[in-house]
């Protein structure tokens, strides 16, 4: 079966990839090691600037699975800088997701899922991947989510 074009897809659901962006500190956005590309954590963003909140205080669930979609998006366009051609992608291995939440919030998975399910849609059977999502006291700059993610490339 022929797999979709990862850009072709992007562009049915709605999406423009950003410009990639760059390391706010001693660190680079993406490193590979053989076929596997790492992506740095990427913070949440919204108008351009840091999406900052608490989950379970400032903001609720479908605030925060928006928020992780947003970082998804953001992931795309670094993977894209990294590699050249989003085709390139065999599978996209894991997520892993830090939610800036109170102590008794615990729909981290959840609000992970904004990720999850738009990195699916756009791969689609190369984009099922592994995870994890965490609740942490802070996030660097007050974000609601950070995301990274680990894909394999041909």
């Amino acid at each position: 079966m022929a797999q979709t074009n990862v850009y072709d897809k992007l562009k049915e659901l709605g999406i423009e990839l950003p410009t990639a962006s760059a390391p706010a500190a001693a660190y680079v956005m993406s490193a590979q090691s053989g076929n596997t590309v790492y992506l740095s954590g990427h913070i949440a963003k919204k108008d351009g600037k840091v999406w900052a909140g608490k989950l379970g205080a400032d903001l609720n669930t479908e605030e925060g699975k928006l928020a992780a979609r947003s970082i998804a998006v953001d992931l795309l366009a670094t993977l894209h800088a990294h590699v050249g051609d989003l085709n390139r992608v065999k599978r996209i291995v894991k997520l892993m997701s830090l939610v800036n939440s109170t102590l008794d919030f615990t729909e981290q998975h959840l609000v992970t899922n904004g990720a999850s399910e738009l990195i699916a849609d756009v791969f689609g059977e190369r984009g099922k991947h592994a995870r994890s999502a965490f609740g942490v006291a802070q996030i660097p700059l007050g974000a609601c989510v950070e995301i990274e993610m680990i894909a394999e490339v041909e």
